[in-house]
C-alpha cells in the first residue's frame, strides 16, 4: 500500500482557470471565450490582465463555437469556457462541423461536469459528455483529477495542435498531484503499484480509487490504481501492462457507463486481452437534485462502491 494525503482542497475549474492565465502571459496567441459565466469558470483573472483577448459571447454558446472556430484561422488558440452541458449536448452540431471536422484548434473548456454540479439538478449534470465527445474524430478528451493537474493539463493543451475537450467541476476536492506537474497527453499515470486488481480511475474519481485501495490493502489485497487523465487518445499499453499482471479491472467514472472510461476500457479488452471487468459509474441514469457527496453515494459512485466492485472482480477471475 502506499499512503496518499492531502493537505488542502480545491475546486478544479480553478485550476483551469490559473492555468489559462498562465498561458495567456506565455503566449499572445491564447484568446478566451465565455457564454456568460466568467466567474464560474473562474475566468476572471485572464479577463482583467488581457481585456483585449477576452470575448464575452452571452448566453449563445453556439456562436461562441463558431466564432472560436473562425479565430483559430488568424492563428488564434481560443479557449471557450462554459458548463459542460452546454459546452457538449447544445452546441455539438457546431462542434461536429465546424470544429473537429475540420481540426480547428479550439479548446472547449467545460466546467460543473457530473452529478458533483449538485444542487442544480439533473438538466445540467450532465454524464454523456465525454462519450459525445470521445466519438467525434480529431477530438482529445481529456479529465483531470485535482487543481494541479487541471493547471497543468490547461497549460499543456495550448501547445497541442488540434480539438480538445477539457472536463473539470464545480466542487473542492483534495489536491494530491505534485504542483510541478509535467502533463503528457495521452499517458496515464501509475499512482500505487499492485498485484491483484487494476483500478482505473479518472476524474474525481480517482481519489475515491486510492481510498478503496487502503482498504483493499487491510484485507489483504493488493490494488494497482492507475490515473487515466487522457480518455482519448487511450493509453493502451499501460492499461494492457497492468491487466497482463492482474488479470481484472474495475474502471471508475462521474459519467455513464456507456460511452465513457469503461466502455473505452472494455473495448480494448475485447479486441487485445480479454479479463473480468466492473464498472463503477452511472448506470443508464439521469441525476438530480442533492448535495455532491449526497449524489455521489446515490449513484454508486463512493469509495465502497469501488471496494465492492473490485471484490466482485477478483471473485471472476
Amino acid at each position: 500500500m502506499t499512503k496518499y494525503t492531502f493537505t488542502d482542497k480545491k475546486d478544479t475549474r480553478s485550476g483551469f482557470g490559473d492555468g489559462l492565465l498562465e498561458v495567456g502571459r506565455n503566449n499572445p496567441n491564447v484568446v478566451a471565450l465565455c457564454a456568460d459565466l466568467t466567474g464560474s469558470l473562474k475566468m476572471g483573472d485572464f479577463k482583467k490582465e488581457f481585456p483585449e483577448r477576452f470575448y464575452q459571447v452571452g448566453i449563445a454558446e453556439a456562436n461562441m463555437m463558431g466564432i472560436a472556430a473562425g479565430m483559430t484561422i488568424g492563428g488564434k488558440i481560443p479557449f471557450t469556457g462554459t458548463f459542460a452541458n452546454f459546452s457538449t449536448g447544445r452546441v455539438y452540431d457546431q462542434i461536429r462541423q465546424s470544429i473537429a471536422y475540420s481540426e480547428k484548434n479550439v479548446k472547449i473548456c467545460a466546467s460543473h461536469a457530473g452529478v458533483t454540479l449538485g444542487e442544480d439538478g439533473a438538466t445540467h449534470q450532465i454524464l454523456e459528455d465525454i462519450g459525445m465527445m470521445k466519438m467525434l474524430p480529431n477530438m482529445t478528451v481529456i479529465n483531470p483529477c485535482d487543481y494541479n493537474q487541471t493547471k497543468a493539463a490547461t497549460i499543456a493543451i495550448a501547445d497541442h495542435h488540434g480539438p480538445v475537450y477539457l472536463r473539470f467541476g464545480r466542487p473542492k476536492v483534495p489536491i494530491f498531484t505534485p504542483t510541478d506537474q509535467k502533463f503528457e497527453i495521452g499517458k496515464a499515470i501509475n499512482f500505487i503499484e499492485g498485484s491483484d486488481v487494476s483500478i482505473i480511475a479518472t476524474g474525481h474519481l480517482l481519489w475515491h480509487a486510492i481510498e478503496a485501495e487502503a482498504l483493499l490493502a487491510d484485507q489483504g489485497i493488493s490494488a494497482e490504481v492507475i490515473n487515466i487523465h487522457t480518455i482519448k487518445p487511450l493509453d493502451e499499453e499501460a492499461i494492457l501492462r497492468s491487466l497482463a499482471k492482474t488479470k481484472c479491472v474495475v474502471t471508475a467514472e462521474e459519467h455513464q457507463i456507456n460511452g465513457g472510461l469503461g466502455d473505452s476500457v472494455a473495448q480494448l479488452l475485447a479486441r487485445k486481452l480479454p479479463a473480468p471487468l466492473e464498472m463503477v459509474g452511472v448506470n443508464d441514469s439521469f441525476g438530480e437534485s442533492g448535495t455532491p457527496a449526497e449524489l455521489m453515494e446515490k449513484y454508486g459512485l463512493s469509495t465502497n462502491d469501488i471496494f465492492e466492485a473490485v471484490l466482485k472482480v477478483i471473485a471472476r477471475k
